[in-house]
């Protein structure tokens, strides 16, 4: 236990240092962009310069690099993303209201392409070289060549558009309805995990053949366990480091192709107020977004590096 806490405290240790990193690019990249808040401020009027010059001043525009940058973490340690120069709303408020949606969107993918990789992996690794191998080889190569976002929109033109069986666009809470809830949500979660179903299938495939290979499989089949006994409480839990190493990966591409699947069908989330920000030049608006987004992104990873341990005892030692 003592190793597994040395090991947790080193990982959380690391989060605060790459916290900051991607605070700092963030800030740089939104500081020497064209966009200027105090043009997007006074968007549709005509202000003068004496204007201009006195709102850049009031938010402290002006003040040196290091100085804003100094000022901006401070407020970010606070929980103050700063404020929407068009609406005048508070950043963080606008984010608490998006990325719940979002993060329903990204996990629902994400469970749904974990298990389906699982099934497909696992199946094809038992009937390795036979048809059932063969067909999902087949389905797994033509998933991970499809976009979700074209595998998005051929689902509402089949499904939603011709068959009528679920909703082009718009979201319902599930506190309003768990039905409709479901009916707004399927078809994005499908479309955003089937790309990642399909690259995480040949990974598992791959890594459950190379330990069906292994002499402790023929051992303890041939000692009269269940094979499916066998797969389940000693292949899956070895054969899982490698897929979870690329699973960590892929949330990021989940969390950015939700951006577009919200697009597509119209929901609510972190996609939208990105795009409506950038659209209208609002940069609070689009550094709270895509900070948000990154910090998630390693907290993820950090978890995944958990479930290593979880996964595979030897890695404790090999630390």
């Amino acid at each position: 236990m003592a190793v597994i806490a040395r090991m947790l405290l080193r990982r959380v240790a690391t989060l605060i240092p790459l916290t900051l990193g991607i605070a700092l690019f963030v800030f740089l990249v939104m500081e020497f962009s064209d966009t200027d808040p105090a043009a997007a401020y006074f968007m549709g009027g005509n202000p003068t310069q004496e204007q201009l010059h006195q709102f850049r001043e009031e938010n402290g525009l002006l003040d040196p690099l290091p100085v804003r940058y100094v000022a901006f973490v401070g407020d970010l340690l606070r929980g103050d993303m700063g404020t929407s120069v068009l609406g005048q709303e508070p950043v963080v408020d606008q984010v608490t209201t998006a990325l719940p949606l979002t993060m329903q969107l990204t996990f629902l993918g994400l469970g749904l392409g974990v298990v389906l990789a699982l099934l497909l992996g696992v199946t094809a690794a038992i009937y390795r070289d036979r048809l059932p191998d063969q067909l999902i080889r087949v389905v797994s190569l033509t998933g991970v060549a499809a976009p979700s976002f074209w595998i998005a929109l051929l689902m509402i033109q089949y499904l939603a558009v011709e068959l009528g069986w679920f909703p082009t666009s718009g979201y319902t809470n599930p506190g309003d309805s768990l039905t409709g809830w479901l009916e707004t949500m399927t078809m994005p979660a499908v479309a955003l995990s089937l790309p990642v179903a399909a690259a995480l299938t040949r990974i598992v495939r791959t890594a459950v053949v190379e330990e069906l290979d292994k002499d402790y499989v023929r051992t303890a089949i041939g000692s009269g366990l269940p094979p499916v006994v066998v797969v389940g409480r000693n292949v899956l839990r070895n054969a899982l480091i490698n897929p979870l190493t690329v699973l960590g990966l892929r949330v990021g591409y989940l969390m950015g192709g939700a951006v577009v699947i919200e697009t597509i069908f119209g929901l609510p989330g972190m996609g939208k107020l990105m795009i409506d920000a950038v659209r209208n030049g609002d940069p609070a608006v689009v550094q709270g977004v895509v900070l948000t987004t990154a910090v998630i992104f390693a907290v993820v990873n950090f978890v995944i590096d958990i479930l290593y341990l979880l996964v595979n005892p030897r890695l404790r030692s090999a630390d």
